[in-house]
């Protein structure tokens, strides 16, 4: 998890979200705006790009309201801002709006240091949301997600999800909330694995591609070999969903490049260049017709029919059948 500083008052005036962690930092805004929800449910919320905060742009948001109704302003990339809107923040941080929470998301390092040193000298709250590159932070990352959810695992079972899942983190969060969810008490070895057995050769991931690209005889020979290898269905749905919302959140995109739509879109940029490559041909009524699919298949496989086998095979055939025929089928 993100490590905090001494503050962890959640409406401090400012939070100074520092690091590269797509994950962590989107976690340190989510904290703020539901506790700050929890205080005023009409909380005003602003997530505002250096391109939208312009000078003078600050000021005007956190002026005071004739309704004094509180306020949470996300300021994201800070190291980015211009130089007259560094001027600004710094200035307000010398004197922060009363029922006004300011996050600055910044990435550290040399860039925009001057507005870095300056919210800590000014006593801001801290989070600290380092990009995870060892596996040790990793491991480290898992146990604590198990952690926050009350839940134990053995350290067998943490090394086996970071062995199956990489260096993802939003997908290790994922795999670990679907596994707190489905399975009861410890959490072990066996249980990773009878979950991700199989992963490179057939898994749900490999089922979900073949069924968006199309390809229905090879999403079914997929889904049948993974749940012949222990694949849990709900996997399976799950990455289905993942396949579909990711063409749907894609094709209503701006165009740009894929870093720039990874960070819109909170997907790693390799993932991108592959659902550009998916999603040739479909379209929005499509991707509702799918999304249907997999909410009954969903519910098929988590008690609401007879047959989980025959409820992913109809969702997979439907999708595949949205798809863009590619002659591949």
């Amino acid at each position: 998890m993100a490590r905090k500083n001494a503050s962890d008052d959640l409406l401090a005036p400012v939070t100074l979200a520092v690091g590269q962690e797509e994950l962590l930092l989107d976690r340190a805004v989510r904290e703020v705006v539901v506790a700050a929800r929890a205080a005023d449910a009409d909380t005003d919320v602003r997530d505002l790009t250096p391109d939208q905060l312009q000078p003078g742009t600050l000021a005007e948001l956190v002026s005071p309201s004739l309704f004094a109704e509180r306020k949470v302003v996300v300021v994201r990339n800070a190291q980015d801002l211009s130089a007259d809107t560094v001027k600004d923040v710094k200035a307000y941080l010398a004197s922060p709006a009363e029922e006004i929470t300011l996050v600055l998301l910044h990435a550290g390092g040399a860039k925009g240091k001057g507005l870095l040193d300056a919210a800590r000298k000014a006593g801001a709250r801290e989070v600290a949301c380092p990009k995870m590159t060892k596996p040790a932070d990793r491991l480290a990352f898992v146990r604590g997600e198990f952690r926050t959810a009350g839940r134990s695992a053995t350290p067998e079972a943490c090394q086996a999800l970071v062995d199956a899942i990489g260096s993802d983190l939003r997908e290790l969060a994922s795999a670990v909330t679907q596994l707190v969810a489905d399975v009861e008490g410890t959490i072990d070895e066996a249980v990773v694995g009878r979950y991700y057995t199989g992963r490179a050769e057939a898994s749900s991931f490999t089922v979900a591609d073949r069924a968006v690209e199309g390809r229905t005889a090879e999403a079914l020979e997929a889904l049948r070999w993974s749940l012949s290898t222990g694949v849990a269905p709900v996997l399976i749905t799950s990455a289905l969903a993942q396949g579909v919302r990711a063409i749907g959140k894609l094709s209503s995109a701006r165009g740009g490049r894929p870093a720039d739509l990874a960070r819109e879109l909170g997907m790693p940029p390799w993932k991108i260049d592959r659902v550009r490559q998916q999603m040739r041909g479909w379209t929005p009524d499509r991707v509702s017709v799918a999304l249907r699919a997999v909410a009954e298949a969903d519910a098929g496989v988590k008690g609401g029919g007879d047959d989980p086998e025959y409820a992913l095979e109809k969702a997979v055939v439907t999708i595949a059948h949205a798809a863009r025929s590619r002659g591949r089928q």
